[in-house]
């Protein structure tokens, strides 16, 4: 048994929605799935009779990342992912670089691995030597989930060594123009990319998202993956998300994020709070002065943010707060503001 996690591993953004409150928690992009891909999935309901074939989508993402078939396995998103590197997977001393998305290490414990946070520092940059050298799994998230930071691909790949897996969250890297530090098309020895379709895509309730990896490590996570786990209509909107057209239309919209994203973040930093530098996600990590009552207080108003106690390395006084088109933006500065921020 390992020691029971002193934060709710389990919280994430969905869970601080509902009751009609504006979303600045999820980091879903709004106006999303958009017509042309909604309307493929509902166009492959009229398949649903016929078990999934996956060949396609999975060429597809191949072909998108300049990989070989047989180095993608396609998941019920990039949870599923998580779950089946840590039911395949033996570590005897797993790493977990925090603060990050939670769930690696939630799946871990699960499956009854021993865990060790690596607390990343002063702006929560990545230095390859606070990483234990006896660790032989190491997961990390590029760029991380909440604080927004993206790592240096070299000093990711780095982290790589003989008996050790390593493990990349890449599921916010389409928020990053030109995907600069994307291992997806490199993939080193020893590494695992993760990539999710859910936050560009609008595709959280569909569940799609994909692992890239050696295929002797694949061929193992598939032997562990349920029959027909990702469904027809997953596997549509996989392949058609992964076309020239499709990844085009997102690296638009991630030149806009980002425009929007550095405006917000210098609003929030010229009011003397703490932004984490160099945001580079669809979201901001901020520190704010009593934290959960700001949250509190932007609840009775009708604003969701997320907490950012519920991720290790971080506390009470941070939240993190997607970012939305600039007239959403504006109306939650302008409630700031009426808050004393």
């Amino acid at each position: 048994m390992t020691r029971p996690p002193d934060v709710d591993l389990r919280h994430h953004g969905d869970a601080e929605v509902g009751d009609g409150l504006a979303d600045f928690a999820v980091n879903v992009r709004t106006g999303t799935p958009p017509a042309w891909l909604a309307e493929r999935i509902r166009a492959s309901v009229a398949d649903l009779a016929a078990y999934p074939d996956p060949r396609a989508a999975r060429r597809a993402v191949a072909r998108r990342h300049g990989r070989a078939a047989g180095e993608v396995l396609l998941t019920a998103g990039a949870a599923e992912a998580f779950v089946l590197l840590a039911r395949v997977l033996a570590p005897r001393k797993a790493a977990v670089v925090h603060p990050q998305f939670t769930e690696p290490e939630a799946a871990l414990r699960a499956a009854g691995h021993a865990v060790r946070r690596v607390v990343l520092g002063k702006d929560f940059t990545l230095d390859p030597a606070d990483v234990p050298d006896d660790a032989d799994l190491v997961v990390i998230g590029n760029p991380t989930n909440p604080t927004s930071v993206l790592h240096p691909a070299d000093a990711v790949a780095s982290l790589a060594r003989p008996g050790r897996t390593v493990v990349v969250d890449e599921a916010f890297m389409d928020c990053v123009p030109g995907e600069p530090e994307s291992l997806a098309g490199r993939l080193p020895a020893g590494i695992a990319v993760i990539r999710s379709l859910t936050k560009t895509w609008g595709l959280a309730g569909l569940r799609a998202g994909y692992v890239l990896a050696d295929p002797h490590l694949v061929g193992r996570l598939a032997d562990a993956q349920p029959l027909w786990a990702v469904s027809t209509p997953a596997l549509v909107a996989i392949e058609a998300c992964s076309a020239p057209e499709a990844v085009a239309e997102a690296e638009a919209w991630a030149v806009e994020l980002a425009a929007e994203r550095d405006r917000l973040a210098a609003e929030l930093a010229a009011r003397g709070l703490y932004v984490v530098p160099e945001a580079r996600a669809s979201f901001l990590c901020l520190r704010v002065p009593d934290g959960l009552g700001i949250r509190a207080l932007l609840r009775q108003r009708g604003y969701a943010v997320r907490r950012g106690d519920t991720f290790p390395g971080l506390g009470p006084d941070w939240l993190r707060i997607t970012v939305r088109d600039r007239a959403s933006n504006d109306v939650l500065l302008e409630t700031l503001g009426e808050l004393g921020i």
